[in-house]
């Protein structure tokens, strides 16, 4: 799973490191009940078609990347379940930039406009739960904290590998 607040790059990030069929966005699945990623009125309907999704794939072994800001135990919850059930290892890729980073990446954005707050508050609980992931059935997590590091990263896909266990990031970066 990928796990940052808003504005972050998870989506540029998954993008460029996975194929679209491995990337299971909660904003597509929005705009897939809605016709509009950004219609939150919809939430609900659109993490039961992640989850949904998630579980096709886990039962066929296919390697499943969640693109949602997964900040709250509550939202990984889930997913952490899903990998369990799957009986696959359940791993993380946080992207926990700078304030100043996310903020003016947010303001950049003519595709989310919500306030700033609301980038604030994620930012808060992830900064709240983070050390917990492992606590929570995270297998493996890794942390990139500089916009250096998502950019210099490299996913190491393992043939027929159900997660990306392995990302390789420069010295930077702070591995959990």
């Amino acid at each position: 799973m990928l796990v940052g607040s808003s504005s972050t790059g998870k989506s540029t990030f998954a993008r460029k490191h996975f194929l679209s069929t491995e990337v299971v966005s909660s904003d597509h699945c929005r705009a897939l009940v809605s016709d509009d990623e950004n219609d939150q009125t919809v939430t609900k309907e659109a993490f039961e078609l992640v989850h949904a999704i998630i579980a096709k794939r886990l039962k066929r072994r296919r390697l499943t990347v969640v693109d949602a800001t997964n900040v709250q135990p509550a939202s990984r919850r889930k997913l952490i379940a899903l990998a369990k059930a799957h009986q696959v290892d359940c791993v993380a890729i946080v992207l926990d930039l700078p304030k100043d980073v996310v903020l003016q990446r947010h303001a950049a954005r003519a595709d989310r406009k919500f306030p700033i707050d609301v980038v604030a508050r994620q930012r808060r609980e992830l900064a709240g739960s983070l050390h917990e992931l492992q606590q929570e059935g995270v297998r493996v997590v890794h942390i990139l904290r500089q916009t250096q590091d998502v950019d210099g990263a490299t996913v190491i896909k393992v043939p027929g590998a159900t997660s990306a266990r392995s990302v390789s990031v420069p010295p930077s970066a702070s591995p959990e």
